[in-house]
C-alpha cells in the first residue's frame, strides 16, 4: 500500500524523500513533521552537526490547501552544512578533489568501496550516514498523523546506554567523549491501539512481525531487535512464556503481553513492544587500527565529525519506521482511497469484532 524512497548525501545539498500511498483528505502540514525532525536531532551525546543543522521539512507535492491529495508526497530537507562542503560535494565536476582513502572498522567504507569498485570512499560513507534518516523520520511523521486518526499511537524510551540505565546515560557519555569513544544501546518502541488482525499468517513477507523487525534492522548501527520478551522467551517455558487468553465484558484480553502484541505474524489487539539495540558509532575520536584503501598500507582509522552516542535519536527513527509499517498494515487490511473511506471500513470490523 505505501512505498518511500529517500534520496541525498549526508553532505549533499538536501536530504530527500516520496511517499506514494497515501490516502486523500488527510490534514497535514509541514509542522507537523517538523516536530518529529527536532526530536531526532536531540539526546545527550549528539555531536557538533546539530549545532547546524536545524532540519525543517518542505513539501513539494501531494499537498494543497492544508490536505493530502492521494498523489506522491515530496519532502525535501535542505543541508545547511552544504555551504562548507560544496566544493567536495559538487555534482559537477570543478577541479581536483582529494580521495579519502582511509577505512573505519564497524562502518560501510570497506564493504561499500569494494562493492561499488570505488577508490574515494567518501562516495560510500555519505550515504551510508545516518543523516539519511532525517527524510524517514519526515516520511514517519506522515505516517503517524494518518494513524492518529484511528487513535493507535506510538511512543519509544532509551533502555540502556553503555550497558547502563537510562538514569546514567550523561555520566556514561561524558566519560566515553572524555576518552574519545563512542557508545551503543538499547531503545523500546510501543505501539498502542491497533486492532488485531493487521498483518497475516498466510506468508512469510506478509508477517507484521517481518516488516517490523527488518524496518528496524534498517536503521544505521542496528544489530539487534526483540519483539515482546524476545530473547527472554527462549529460557521460559511454555507455561510461563504463553499469554493466556481471557474475556471480559466480552472482549479477549490477555493479562501478560510476553509476545509483545504480536502472534502468527498478526498484531493480537495487545500493545506492540519493540526493542532494537545499536552498536557503539564507528568514527572515534581517537581512531583504530585500519589501513588504506589504495595503498593497504597501515594507518589510523579516518576521522568524521560524529556523536558519541545517537540512542535516543535512534528511537525516534524506530517509532519512525514503525509507524510506516503499521500505516502499510492498516490501509492493507481496510483499503480506501480516501481516509473517510478507510475510517469507516476501520470502524465496521471494529464493531463486528466485538
Amino acid at each position: 500500500m505505501l512505498r518511500y524512497l529517500t534520496a541525498g548525501e549526508s553532505h549533499g545539498r538536501a536530504i530527500n524523500a516520496v511517499l506514494e500511498g497515501m490516502v486523500a483528505d488527510l490534514q497535514l502540514s509541514s509542522s507537523d513533521i517538523n516536530k518529529d525532525l527536532a526530536r531526532r536531532q536531540e539526546g545527550y551525546g549528539r555531536g557538533g552537526r546539530m549545532k547546524i543543522e536545524k532540519d525543517e521539512v518542505e513539501i513539494l507535492s501531494g499537498v494543497r490547501l492544508g490536505k493530502t491529495l492521494g498523489s506522491p508526497i515530496a519532502l525535501l530537507i535542505k543541508n545547511r552544512d552544504w555551504d562548507n562542503w560544496s566544493d567536495i560535494m559538487a555534482v559537477e565536476k570543478k577541479g581536483a578533489v582529494k580521495a579519502l582513502t582511509g577505512l573505519r572498522p564497524g562502518h560501510a567504507d570497506l564493504s561499500g568501496a569494494l562493492k561499488y569498485n570505488q577508490k574515494d570512499v567518501r562516495n560510500i560513507l555519505e550515504r551510508a550516514s545516518a543523516r539519511e534518516t532525517a527524510a524517514r523520520v519526515a516520511v514517519g511523521a506522515i505516517a503517524r498523523k494518518f494513524l492518529m486518526e484511528f487513535n493507535i499511537t506510538i511512543e519509544s524510551r532509551v533502555v540502556s546506554v553503555g550497558g547502563k540505565g537510562p538514569d546514567k546515560i550523561k555520566d556514561e557519555v561524558d566519560k566515553a567523549a572524555k576518552d574519545g569513544d563512542s557508545l551503543g544501546g538499547i531503545f523500546e518502541v510501543r505501539i498502542t491501539g491497533c486492532p488485531p488482525g493487521l498483518g497475516s499468517h498466510v506468508h512469510w513477507d506478509r508477517k507484521l512481525k517481518t516488516r517490523l523487525a527488518a524496518s528496524l534492522m534498517s536503521i544505521q548501527s542496528i544489530k539487534g531487535v526483540e519483539i515482546g520478551k524476545g530473547f527472554e522467551l527462549s529460557g521460559m517455558r511454555g507455561s510461563r512464556a504463553h499469554d493466556e487468553i481471557f474475556v471480559e465484558k466480552g472482549r479477549f484480553v490477555r493479562k501478560t503481553n510476553n509476545a509483545g502484541g504480536l502472534e502468527g505474524g498478526m498484531t493480537n489487539g495487545e500493545p506492540i513492544i519493540l526493542r532494537a539495540a545499536a552498536k557503539p558509532i564507528a568514527t572515534l575520536k581517537k581512531p583504530l587500527k585500519s589501513v588504506d584503501i589504495e595503498s593497504r598500507k597501515p594507518v589510523e582509522a579516518h576521522v568524521e565529525r560524529a556523536d558519541v552516542c545517537a540512542v535516543p535519536a535512534a528511537s525516534v527513527i524506530g517509532e519512525a519506521v514503525s509507524a510506516i509499517d503499521i500505516a502499510d498494515a492498516v490501509l492493507e487490511k481496510f483499503g480506501g482511497d480516501s481516509l473517510g473511506e478507510t475510517l469507516r471500513a476501520f470502524k465496521s470490523y471494529i464493531s463486528s469484532s466485538r
